[in-house]
């Protein structure tokens, strides 16, 4: 089942930069994809921290694929990075961060963007939880807030505005 993403490296020092763009072509290489030859990232200084670039792709391929790209980017524990696939037929969409020293969050993503939280993770949360701050801290945890925060100076894009993690829904 075919279906997209975008790659998001929010942040990369200079020199682990071709080693980003091997990683990304060996993956699209597996999937049997024309545009893994030579992949080049349109590379630009990342502003939020000093000597570190960052880069955008959009990408086509199977189903799972956006999981791999975490795989093989996650060698590399300095990078800041996010992915994204979009659902497709009988396929839940996915959302990927890293960060350094808090590693991967991983979740389903509906159509219109949102994190979905399966019912059994929420039931084991509220089974474990005896107050209400214990619940709010499970809930940010599930949610993957802590990565979204420490991401969201990173996902400003050159002009200013944030750059939207999501690739078009349609």
């Amino acid at each position: 089942m075919q279906t997209r993403g975008v790659i998001y490296i929010h942040s990369s020092p200079s020199a682990v930069c071709p080693h980003v763009e091997w990683a990304i072509g060996r993956v699209l290489e597996r999937s049997g994809s024309a545009a893994s030859q030579g992949v080049k990232l349109g590379w630009t200084p990342q502003h939020a921290e000093r000597a570190t670039m960052r880069a955008e792709r959009p990408w086509t391929g199977y189903a799972g694929m956006g999981a791999e790209f975490a795989k093989a980017l996650a060698q590399w524990p300095m990078l800041r990075f996010e992915i994204t696939e979009d659902p497709s037929a009988g396929v839940d969409g996915e959302r990927i961060m890293h960060v350094p020293g808090r590693g991967i969050y991983r979740a389903a993503m509906s159509a219109g963007g949102d994190i979905m939280i399966a019912e059994d993770r929420i039931r084991a949360l509220l089974a474990t939880t005896t107050s209400a701050e214990a619940l709010r801290n499970g809930l940010d945890q599930l949610l993957g807030l802590e990565w979204d925060r420490e991401l969201r100076p990173y996902r400003q894009a050159a002009g200013g505005t944030e750059q939207s993690w999501l690739s078009q829904v349609g």
